[in-house]
Order: C-alpha cells, then sequence, then structure tokens
C-alpha cells in the first residue's frame, strides 16, 4: 500500500547546520528531506505497535538562512501538500558565530485538542492564534517552542476519543471507559491534537522541544509512594505506565534529541534494527518507572535535557516521572540527575533559562499550604500522615513547594549563581571562571493562569531571578477556582497559611517573591527573548475573535 503522511512533518532540533525531523506514517516507508539551496537527510521508518515513525537529521544546511523543504515518502512529496494555502514550510539556521544574536523562546502548556474534538468548548486556542500572526509575519517566528507538558490529555478525552475506548473496553481492553490505557489509545490523542492544521503548520516550521506532566499519564502522576502503592493495584496500570512513557518517548521525548544524542541513543538503535519494535518499548515503558530506593539509586532513563542557543542555555526538568517519593526523602530529581542539572548550570552561557513543567514560586498561601502538608505527611504520628496524604492528594499538593529540599536547594542554586560562587562575580563552568549570568528565568505551566513573578533573596544580587508561568494554551480553570487563586497571591492569605505552617515548625523560605502583573486567567502563550544583557518577557492571552493581546510584559538585565 502507499504510505500517507499521518502527522507531521515535525521540525524538533535545529543545531548549527544540522536539523531533525519527526513523523508518523500510515504505511513503513523512505523518507526524505530535501532543503532548497542546501541539505538533505533521509531515513528509513520504524514501527511498533502496527504503527509506523521516522526521525530524520537533515544535513548540510547553510548558516543564517531560512530556506523551504520537501518530505517525500518512497520518491513522492507529500509536504507540502499540493493544494496548501499555508506558507512554505521553512528550516531556518542561525548564523555560524551566533553569540551576538537574539534568542526568542515562544513557551507555554497544557493544550487540549482542537475546539471540533474537544470535550467542551472552550476560548480560542492560543497555539492556534500564534500560528495565524506567523504566517502573516513569517521573519518574526522565534528560534524555539518550549512545550511544558499536558501536550495531551489521556486521562481528560473528546467525545470522538471516548466513544473509541468504549468499543475496545467492549472488545475487552481492561481499563476506564473514558481514559486511555493502552499505546493504541495514546496515538489517537495526538493524531487528534496534532493535526489540528494550523498547529501543524506551526510545528513544521518553529523548531520544538517538551516535557511532559501529569496528564500525558494521568492526574497527579507520582504524588507520593502511597499514591503509586494504590495505583499499582489497578489491574490495568502497568499497562498504561508502559503506553504513557513509551508513546512519549516516540512521539515527544525523540526529539529533545540533538543529532549527536539520537546517533548514540541505545533504545533507538535497537529501535531501528528490528521489524517490530513493539517489545523492545513495552518493555522500556515499564523500566524506566522504576523510581531511586535506597537500594536502586540509578536514574533509569533521563528524561531532562539542556541545549544553548547562542549566549543562552536551556535546561528542561523532568518533574514527574524521575521523582524520589521515598518518606523523608522527597525529591523533584534524584542525586544523579541533580548532579548533571548542577553541572548544566554552570558554564559558559549570559542567560540562564529552566523549563519546568511545575512553577518553582507559587501563590505565597499555596506554598505554604504544600510545606505544611508536607511536613503533616512526615508525622510519626499514623494518623496525621494518613491525613496528611489525604489532603495531598485531594487537593493536588505536590509542586516545589511539596518537595521542600527540591525548592531549597534550586534557590540556593540561583543564589549562588546570581551572586558570584567565587566571591568576585564569578562562577565556575568547565573551562574556567565566568561572570554571573545576565538573567535566570523558570519557564513552567501546570496551574492554568499566568503570570510573571519576581524572587528576591534579600540582598542586592547582580543576576535578576524570574518566574514565567504560562498555561493553559487550550484549556480553562473552572470559575470558581479563579478568585481563590487571586486571594492565594495576597498577603494576608498568606500570612494566614504560614501560621498554619509554623505550627509544624516549617520554616519561612530563604527567599521571598513578589507577582508583577495580575493573574491571567485565559488561554495565553509566552515569548522570552534574551538579547546581550536584556531579558524581555511577555504573556500574550487570545481574544474572542481568536487573535492576541498582551496581558503582561517585563523587562529585567544585571544591575551593577
Amino acid at each position: 500500500m502507499t504510505a500517507q503522511l499521518l502527522i507531521g512533518p515535525v521540525l524538533r532540533r535545529v543545531d548549527g547546520d544540522r536539523a531533525t525531523l519527526w513523523l508518523e506514517t500510515s504505511e513503513p516507508a523512505s523518507v526524505r528531506v530535501e532543503v532548497d539551496q542546501a541539505g538533505a537527510g533521509s531515513a528509513r521508518t520504524f514501527s511498533a505497535y502496527g504503527h509506523h515513525y521516522s526521525i530524520v537529521t537533515v544535513d548540510g544546511l547553510a548558516p543564517d538562512s531560512a530556506n523551504a523543504y520537501r518530505l517525500y515518502l518512497d520518491d513522492r512529496q507529500v509536504w507540502p501538500e499540493a493544494d496548501s494555502e499555508y506558507p512554505p514550510s521553512v528550516i531556518r539556521t542561525r548564523a555560524a558565530d551566533d553569540r551576538e544574536q537574539p534568542v526568542t523562546l515562544l513557551f507555554g502548556s497544557c493544550r487540549e485538542a482542537t475546539p471540533e474534538s474537544s470535550r467542551r468548548h472552550l476560548p480560542p486556542d492560543a497555539l492556534d492564534a500564534y500560528s495565524r500572526r506567523l504566517m502573516a509575519d513569517p521573519e518574526a517566528r522565534p528560534d524555539l517552542l518550549v512545550l511544558l507538558g499536558d501536550q495531551v490529555y489521556a486521562d481528560e478525552t473528546s467525545a470522538k476519543v471516548r466513544k473509541f475506548i468504549r468499543r475496545r473496553r467492549k472488545a475487552g481492553h481492561q481499563g476506564p471507559e473514558d481514559q486511555v490505557v493502552t499505546f493504541e489509545e495514546y496515538t489517537k490523542l495526538y493524531l487528534e491534537s496534532w493535526r489540528d492544521p494550523e498547529v501543524r503548520w506551526l510545528f513544521a516550521t518553529v523548531p520544538s522541544v517538551m516535557i511532559f506532566d501529569d496528564h500525558e499519564v494521568i492526574d497527579d502522576w507520582n504524588t507520593s509512594a502511597s499514591w503509586r502503592a494504590d495505583m499499582a493495584r489497578e489491574p490495568w496500570w502497568r499497562e498504561r505506565i508502559s503506553a504513557g512513557l513509551a508513546s512519549y518517548w516516540v512521539y515527544q521525548h525523540l526529539g529533545n534529541m540533538s543529532p549527536d544524542e539520537l546517533a548514540a541513543d541505545p533504545l533507538l538503535q535497537k529501535v531501528t534494527a528490528v521489524d517490530d519494535a513493539t517489545d523492545l518499548l513495552h518493555d522500556f515503558g515499564l523500566q524506566v518507572d522504576e523510581p531511586e530506593s535506597a537500594e536502586n539509586t540509578d536514574v533509569p532513563y533521563q528524561w531532562s535535557y539542556a541545549l544553548d542557543l547562542g549566549r543562552t542555555r536551556l535546561v528542561v526538568l523532568d518533574n514527574r516521572c524521575n521523582r524520589v517519593l521515598t518518606p523523608g526523602a522527597r525529591s523533584m530529581l534524584p542525586a544523579a540527575e541533580w548532579n548533571w542539572f548542577l553541572d548544566q548550570a554552570h558554564g559558559d552561557y549570559d542567560h540562564l533559562v529552566i523549563g519546568s513543567s511545575l512553577p518553582w514560586l507559587m501563590p505565597p498561601a499555596i506554598h505554604y499550604l504544600e510545606a505544611w502538608n508536607e511536613q503533616l505527611a512526615e508525622s510519626p504520628n499514623r494518623r496525621a500522615a494518613a491525613f496528611g496524604e489525604k489532603v495531598r492528594r485531594a487537593f493536588d499538593l505536590e509542586h516545589w513547594a511539596a518537595f521542600g529540599k527540591s525548592f531549597a536547594a534550586l534557590g540556593e542554586l540561583f543564589r549562588r549563581l546570581g551572586e558570584g560562587e567565587l566571591g568576585d562575580g564569578k562562577r565556575i563552568g568547565a573551562g574556567g571562571a565566568y561572570a554571573a549570568p545576565a538573567s535566570i528565568s523558570v519557564l513552567s505551566g501546570d496551574v492554568h493562569h499566568s503570570y510573571v513573578a519576581r524572587a528576591d533573596f534579600g540582598h542586592a544580587m547582580t543576576t535578576p531571578v524570574f518566574q514565567l508561568t504560562c498555561s493553559p494554551i487550550h484549556n480553562e480553570v473552572p470559575l470558581p477556582m479563579r478568585p481563590l487563586m487571586k486571594i492565594a497571591w495576597t498577603r494576608p492569605a498568606a500570612q494566614l497559611v504560614r501560621a498554619l505552617a509554623r505550627t509544624l515548625s516549617v520554616r519561612k523560605p530563604a527567599l521571598h517573591w513578589k507577582r508583577l502583573a495580575k493573574p491571567y486567567f485565559g488561554n495565553a502563550i509566552g515569548t522570552l527573548r534574551l538579547d546581550g544583557q536584556l531579558a524581555t518577557a511577555e504573556i500574550e492571552g487570545t481574544t474572542k475573535e481568536g487573535a492576541l493581546q498582551s496581558v503582561a510584559s517585563v523587562s529585567y538585565r544585571p544591575t551593577t
């Protein structure tokens, strides 16, 4: 049969004179990419669970250029489509020496599928709106799209997907009737979401990296050790976690790797060497769901990654899969992965950008509530600890503040970097000593409202540290929750909950933070532009007509 292009092409990494593109086809095929002026790449598809995928590395791209490309399956052009009314998809490269070149990052999280297939009516999709604007002005394209979690919702499905799932349940496949469980069911989520025409064009022309949050697997994924124990008793859970992580590796994580990392990845080498990689991916999904424990301190698979764009370093952290959940030793990252992160945070760059699906700096009242709850759940009194665990899971109290040691360690890292670890405004990297960063920015999502906050470490510091939260891209927070979110930012609410936290000897954080704009509850997309020593962040929300309007903007640079 003739292979059809089902999803893609999705332009992922552009590194120097190379780029990677990801796609899914209906049948096995030879894939070839040709770029105008210079550049080409080819690969065979690999197969798993009856589906066919390819990640193609394009070599020989001209520096500082933006050239259209064509995609062929078995020597038949399938992209751009012959009747396409959209601008050509292009691969843009940076200058050979891009140290003085600005960097623009587009970011956000929490995107349900298109309005036609959504389970409910939602305000306009911010990614659709951005795509339409970029079509009108292609020269304004960002360097990278950073998607910070909940790219698909495995536990909140559309009517179309639920209908498909229910047919499978009647046929004997175990699991909830409104949630995906198997790899086949996961593929329907990506097909539904990534074939949105405007988003498909955007993915084809703007490089993107991604990280999961809970809804790629299930709400409150890895909240605590007792949560994991309860889920393990569900007869469908092993299939769910295996399929969730395997599909994430195929659809999202493959594109996070550079061409060199792809060439060295052991799993990709195995997957592309066999006719059917189903068993490989199924076993992989189970193996990488092993949390760190006293007996096992190895990281099963590192989902966190880092990359440099000009003088900007982006480090994207896994806030979900590799959490340490052992009571008394809770941590966002296991020790080996934290040490890797510390290595990435030191080096020769101007701006440090952290991608964290969960915000580091939350509304202060919620921060103290989570810190109180963590302490309660650690209580030696079994009844008190059980109550704390029940509250933790009922109210989703599992952000950085609920992993207090990690929250403090991240703040201490930023303080040391911002002050200059050597006492003279310097920090150590592999190549020697470097000046303190021009800025530190934490990009986050998850909480279904957008805000900008600045960290204050209690004394003058060279480097400004900002929390930039943009969520949702296409979803909404229930109306009754909005006043509570606003109140959580107020000083009286923070003082009240802090008093509660003090009853369990919760210490005040070593820093405090201030929100710089009102929380925004609509669909939104964020932009961070880094130019020389200046960082400029903007959150844009969608109007009823589907356009974008600025709802928050801030600029920051080092102090002298």
